[in-house]
């Protein structure tokens, strides 16, 4: 049970990620300005009356509160709400039945802290009206949950472990530098919708006409602003805007030079190319969304789609970084099991 629990937690991180998106995309997250509640109800249905005099009050339904509006931002409460209590059991279950299950409870009750900090960024994500580095962490630390189930349930799969080991084990630091390299262009990409910059450049492959047009990287990563504001409450300029959606960009192209090369690497290793073809798929999915998002205005489907890429992409590095720790896990204790030539004649 405790492995299916682990691996339905998995499947829907990944969805409460996407949905998410898609509510940040279509701009819900302010269809309930008040948390946990709507409007201090526990649905929008109780709370038709406070919203349809919000609707009035901001002259129709295109402002940030609207019913449909209201219902997609609780919808991602409750499927949140649900997931953290499912965390809350998985953790319960891995320190009750340690020594059933034989491994550590440690990463599920680091699980709950990490749940207990991404609430909190919630809730601040509507109290404090969709400020950039808010929405961006609490991005981040979905992504970081999605991260951790992913480990943790690859440690409840009984998979044979791939050999040889000493050569997969030798590609480990790529995969640790892949997982760190998605992880930044991960956040860089959270920076760009959070500050509604994904259309800043509107053209491909160039930006605005230039290689490398006029930027303000000063006020475009200052974290501790308005979103739209500079910090001296100034609306954020286009270059601002352009300066992010450009540095992304340069995220993408470094990300795909390396993971290419990741994939070379591991497709010369037989036991791993059906993981090198998966990377490469997940990459080259990826890559074209991004620039359809861009070429078709970003569509809303096709942004909650990259968003999606994003998790997946993710998701396999982190399943390739715990290949990688295993396989160095198990050369270190084939080592130990076979004595050395020297050991062997010191004990003659």
């Amino acid at each position: 049970m405790y492995r299916s629990l682990v691996i339905f937690a998995t499947v829907l991180t990944l969805a409460v990620v996407v949905i998410g998106a898609y509510v940040r995309l279509s701009d819900a997250g302010l269809g309930c300005p008040d948390w946990p509640g709507c409007y201090g109800r526990i649905t929008p249905l109780h709370a038709a009356e406070e919203i349809a005099k919000a609707v009035a009050a901001q002259g129709g339904e295109h402002g940030p509160v609207s019913m449909p509006k209201a219902w997609k931002e609780m919808i991602h409460r409750y499927v949140a709400g649900f997931l953290g209590l499912l965390l809350l059991g998985i953790a319960a279950l891995a320190w009750t039945k340690r020594r059933v299950l034989d491994q550590s409870p440690g990463l599920p009750l680091a699980l709950l802290a990490v749940v207990v900090v991404q609430a909190t960024l919630g809730m601040w994500t509507v109290t404090l009206l969709l400020k950039p580095v808010i929405v961006t962490l609490h991005l981040v630390g979905g992504m970081t949950i999605l991260a951790m189930l992913t480990w943790l349930a690859m440690r409840q799969l009984s998979l044979p472990r791939p050999q040889p080991a000493d050569r997969i084990a030798r590609l480990r630091p790529l995969a640790i530098a892949g997982l760190a390299l998605v992880a930044l262009q991960i956040i860089l990409g959270g920076w760009v919708s959070s500050n509604y910059a994904a259309l800043a450049c509107p053209d491909l492959p160039l930006c605005r006409g230039e290689l490398v047009p006029p930027m303000d990287f000063a006020n475009a990563f200052h974290i501790v602003r308005e979103l739209g504001m500079t910090p001296e409450g100034e609306l954020l300029s286009i270059e601002a805007l352009t300066a992010i959606h450009w540095m992304h960009r340069v995220g993408a192209l470094v990300v795909t030079a390396f993971t290419l090369y990741f994939v070379w690497r591991l497709y010369a290793l037989p036991a791993m190319r059906g993981m090198a073809l998966l990377l490469l798929a997940v990459l080259a999915l990826q890559f074209t969304l991004g620039v359809l998002n861009v070429a078709l205005s970003l569509p809303l489907l096709l942004a909650a789609a990259h968003n999606a890429g994003a998790a997946a992409l993710l998701v396999v590095y982190v399943v390739l970084n715990f290949l990688t720790h295993r396989a160095a896990v198990s050369r270190g204790e084939a080592s130990v099991a076979v004595p050395s030539t020297t050991d062997r004649r010191e004990g003659q």
